[in-house]
């Protein structure tokens, strides 16, 4: 289903500020690693997040000193993220209906 990496960015930030390789992190983890999001689907997600307003991204500096940018869910992306889970488990049950089906 489109833009279900960007629901899965948006879910990832719905706990709080993260930069790029934790999200990839958290996405994995949160799912024993059946998903996984690349770095060439990951950035261009979260750039298209921020064009809309839905998260906002700042620069920051790791504990070893490197610069990252971190990135935050907005308000208008916690709307967005639950007009999404919506219509994707809305998605999901058609989806089941029609596999249940003889």
């Amino acid at each position: 289903m489109r833009g279900t990496v960007e629901m899965l960015l948006l879910k990832s930030l719905s706990r709080g500020p993260l930069h790029g390789y934790a999200i990839a992190r958290r996405i994995e983890a949160d799912t024993a690693d059946a998903l996984s999001v690349e770095e060439g689907s990951l950035y261009p997600a979260l750039h298209r997040l921020e064009d809309r307003g839905d998260v906002s991204a700042k620069w920051s500096a790791t504990s070893g000193g490197r610069r990252v940018r971190v990135y935050a869910l907005t308000p208008a992306g916690r709307v967005r993220l639950a007009s999404e889970k919506q219509g994707w488990q809305s998605f999901a049950r058609a989806v089941s209906r029609m596999l249940e089906t003889k």
